[in-house]
C-alpha cells in the first residue's frame, strides 16, 4: 500500500516550462479581440495546455478567453484553420519555427 506522500507525488501539478512566457500571451488575449492572430494563439495555446497536468490558471483563463469571444473550441479550431487555409499568421514574427509543445 502506498503512502500519502508517494500518493501526492504521482498527483502533483507540473510547471510548463514555457509558463511565464504563455502566461503574458493569454493576459493579452483576456484584454484581447478575436482577431486572426488573436485567434491563432489562443488555439495554440489550447493544444498546448491541453491535457497538461498543470499550470490551471492558463487553462482556466484560456477557457475564459474562448467564453468572452463567445466560441466553443470545435468553433475555435475550424475558424483557425480557415485561417491557416489562407494566410500566413506567423509570418515576420520572428521565429521560423513551429512552437506547438
Amino acid at each position: 500500500m502506498a503512502d500519502a506522500s508517494q500518493k501526492n507525488t504521482g498527483q502533483k501539478d507540473q510547471q510548463h516550462p514555457l509558463w511565464s512566457s504563455d502566461r503574458a500571451i493569454v493576459n493579452s488575449l483576456l484584454d484581447a479581440e478575436p482577431t486572426d492572430y488573436n485567434l491563432a494563439e489562443l488555439a495554440r495555446l489550447r493544444i498546448r495546455y491541453n491535457g497538461f497536468p498543470g499550470a490551471r490558471d492558463i487553462q482556466a483563463d484560456l477557457e475564459r478567453a474562448l467564453e468572452q469571444w463567445s466560441m466553443t473550441e470545435e468553433e475555435l479550431f475550424t475558424r483557425t484553420r480557415q485561417i491557416h487555409q489562407v494566410a500566413q499568421v506567423y509570418r515576420g514574427r520572428g521565429s521560423q519555427r513551429d512552437d506547438w509543445s
